[in-house]
């Protein structure tokens, strides 16, 4: 396998999406690894938003470093929303969910040319928990969330009356719906290619 990519996922994640990770970069050569927060079990059981797959996830987020991983990808769906939610805020601190938590790291990472970043569709939701990792970034998202995206502090990027369909800003990679989960994923192997030196195979 020339790498690895980690997979952040939760319940109602997109399915199409699923299914392109699923074939998509094994066929490049990356080993896709789903990761989540398991609240404390050896494993979860995660249904798609058409509850028409399901996926076992047995790698608990807090078990790895962000930097185990050639790109990190927040599924799109209703998934970040749902690791996002903390069982017991505290007045005053930023969000502690284990999912964000692993976030700040790998975005500290991406920011030091370590690691590549994607996210597709609703997925930013997971980043407006820290508006701190969005403020002031180039992206583009689904129409439904643009303005917790603006309001968060980053650019969303138009194509008229739309949201850009991807943009790269650095190592960060946004997708706006699964309709361009092709090209998003594309992108997201050939710049972790183009980094080290290599050639996306056809």
């Amino acid at each position: 396998m020339k790498g690895r990519i980690g997979v952040l996922i939760e319940s109602h994640y997109d399915e199409t999406e699923f299914q392109v990770f699923n074939t998509y970069f094994p066929s490049k050569g990356f080993e896709v690894e789903y990761i989540s927060n398991l609240w404390g079990n050896g494993q979860l059981i995660f249904t798609g938003n058409d509850m028409t797959s399901q996926v076992a996830v047995q790698v608990d987020v807090s078990a790895r470093k962000p930097t185990d991983y050639d790109g990190i990808i927040l599924i799109g769906g209703y998934a970040m929303d749902r690791l996002r939610y903390e069982a017991n805020p505290v007045q005053g601190q930023s969000n502690q969910a284990p999912a964000v938590q692993f976030l700040r790291e790998a975005v500290k990472a991406m920011d030091e040319g370590k690691l590549f970043v994607g996210t597709i569709c609703h997925s930013l939701w997971l980043f407006c928990a820290d508006p701190a990792l969005l403020r002031g970034r180039k992206v583009t998202c689904s129409h439904n969330i643009l303005y917790d995206v603006q309001n968060a502090g980053a650019t969303v990027v138009f194509d008229g009356n739309q949201t850009s369909e991807l943009i790269q800003e650095g190592q960060l990679i946004t997708g706006k719906h699964p309709e361009v989960v092709n090209e998003f994923v594309e992108k997201f192997i050939s710049s972790i290619l183009t980094r080290e030196g290599r050639v996306i195979t056809p």
